[in-house]
């Protein structure tokens, strides 16, 4: 048995899997298709919301032609008739069953669970003023870090290895990630501070191999000559596997060069004291950079498409300042809850959205033929099937519902203008486990007249859908990190929509920004200057 995606075929198997009445050809070829068909992946998740929402209607599942694709009929909540009550809790179970045996079928396929593991052995955890190699993306703060060759060309850097040791480069230098306890440096300078968890870790040199044994110590690697320097405890090295290993104690220094014989000097901790100073380097270039972007907002902010912009700089007890030049007719938005926190620089603030009441209340008045929505977010986890990022209250007509599903997935729902319609334009997965505790860009653009709907992250498009439903749309009252069901009920857990993480920055415009001006929001906001990154496998 073989099923096609939509077909009444289709419908029935996925009855007879709510009701328990499946037979082992159905479940067989059911699997197929959610493992294969996107679209059939969609219409579960869709079909799972209006469910959720107990419609009491008998006509849940509904033909595959009973509307456009992707435009699905949403019917108002009811007073549940006692008549119905014990059928709509029956088929409550049968859904909770059913979405058990879909996230198996998720768990089962590695390659749909991007960021369930991850070959990383290290994570980038400070820098100051560090430029990369190449033109490629550069690594970003809390990055994790796969094995394979960094080129810094300039600036500091500092990594964090999985085993706990703390490696300090300053470019120009080469280093090589192998392992969470191994690292080889072909250029440049470091330092390296091993805590006794990490006792052992090596790096590799052209001219000898340095063990640690509970230390602090410093690599200037040449091209024809390496100096180890130990500032704190002792290491071993050794010149090649011929030679015996020796021990390097506090305050002793070797010079390797080709030709000459190993010399014996004394430490020489002013040569390394760049990379001792990191942190007050960082912490400048942190103000310079944060500084930079408070020039740059102060200019966007006199767009006049910009409806909303909430840089989150001043912290109060439940304002958030709108510092558009459009606030006189657009008011502040109000903090419910909510914590403030460190944002993407140490001398800016964020929100933190960590309770299911913490939430940020706007209204926005008006029609609109587009509009764009930008955040800088930090997820911290998607622990709802649905995560709030920015909606609309209830269902409305012609509102938005902007949200992050918990596979990944940057969802934009646009309710139509007739009578119960609604529009769900996802992306692929695009959020990941590794990406969890990060600054991201993400951005949506609701265009109604090229209809479509492009995603964006980190200035990048990853997913465009092609809109049926005609504008104009609207906001209205709406929340940030949350939803307000309005009149759904409450006592249903798919109604709970909180987002679980931080949010630095918010913009929404009145027009469609194009790619150009995405990748500018990203670019002037980003915690690190552009830079580029060289990581050679």
């Amino acid at each position: 048995m073989k099923l096609t995606f939509p077909s009444l075929e289709f419908d029935k198997a996925v009855a007879a899997v709510c009701h328990g009445t499946a037979s082992d050809e159905q479940a067989r070829a059911l699997n197929e298709m959610l493992r294969n068909n996107a679209s059939a992946r969609d219409e579960y998740i869709l079909r799972l919301e209006l469910h959720s929402r107990l419609a009491s209607e008998p006509e849940l599942f509904p033909p595959a032609n009973a509307s456009p694709e992707n435009v699905v009929s949403i019917q108002a909540p009811r007073r549940p008739r006692t008549r119905k009550a014990n059928w709509v809790l029956a088929l409550a179970a049968c859904v909770a069953l059913l979405a058990a045996g879909w996230w198996w079928l998720r768990l089962s396929n590695p390659s749909e669970r991007k960021g369930a593991t991850s070959k990383a052995v290290a994570m980038l955890n400070r820098v100051a003023d560090a430029q990369w190699e190449q033109r490629h993306e550069a690594p970003r703060l809390g990055a994790p870090l796969e094995p394979g060759w960094l080129q810094l060309k300039s600036g500091l850097a500092q990594i964090v290895f999985y085993s706990g040791a703390r490696v300090i480069i300053e470019g120009p230098a080469e280093l090589q990630l192998i392992s969470p306890s191994e690292a080889s440096c072909r250029s440049g300078k470091l330092t390296a501070e091993v805590p006794p968890q990490a006792r052992g870790f090596r790096v590799g040199t052209p001219q000898m191999n340095v063990t640690d044994l509970g230390t602090v110590f410093g690599l200037d690697v040449k091209d024809r000559r390496m100096e180890l320097h130990v500032f704190k405890g002792s290491v071993e090295f050794q010149l090649n596997a011929n030679t015996t290993k020796q021990n390097l104690q506090e305050g002793n220094a070797a010079m390797a060069a080709s030709s000459l014989p190993l010399q014996f000097i004394a430490a020489n901790p002013p040569a390394f004291a760049s990379l001792f100073n990191l942190q007050a380097k960082s912490v400048a270039a942190e103000s310079r950079r944060c500084n930079q972007w408070r020039v740059v907002s102060s200019r966007l902010d006199r767009d006049p498409s910009l409806l909303v912009r909430f840089p989150f700089e001043r912290e109060t007890d439940w304002r958030l300042p709108n510092t558009s030049i459009r606030s006189s007719a657009l008011a502040d938005g109000a903090i419910v809850g909510c914590q403030w926190i460190e944002g993407r620089w140490s001398d800016k603030r964020a929100l933190e959205f960590r309770n299911v009441n913490d939430r940020v209340r706007l209204s926005v008045p008006g029609e609109f033929d587009a509009l764009t929505v930008a955040a800088w977010v930090r997820v911290q986890g998607l622990d709802r099937k649905l995560n709030s990022l920015f909606m609309s209250d209830g269902f409305e007509p012609r509102t938005i519902h902007w949200l992050v599903r918990n596979d990944g997935v940057l969802g934009l729902t646009v309710i139509g203008h007739e009578t119960n319609q609604y529009q769900i334009c996802a992306s692929k997965p695009v959020l990941t486990l590794d990406q969890f505790g990060m600054w991201l860009h993400v951005a949506v653009v609701l265009d109604g007249s090229a209809k479509r709907v492009v995603h964006y992250v980190n200035g990048l498009p990853v997913g465009e859908k092609a809109l049926k439903i005609k504008p104009p749309f609207r906001v209205g009252a709406a929340e940030l990190g949350n939803w307000n069901a309005n009149g759904f009920p409450k006592e249903d857990p798919f109604m709970i929509r909180n987002f679980s993480g931080a949010m630095d920055e918010f913009c929404l415009f009145s027009r469609a920004l194009d790619d150009g001006e995405i990748r500018a929001l990203y670019s002037d906001g980003k915690p690190q200057p552009d830079s580029s990154v060289q990581t050679r496998k």
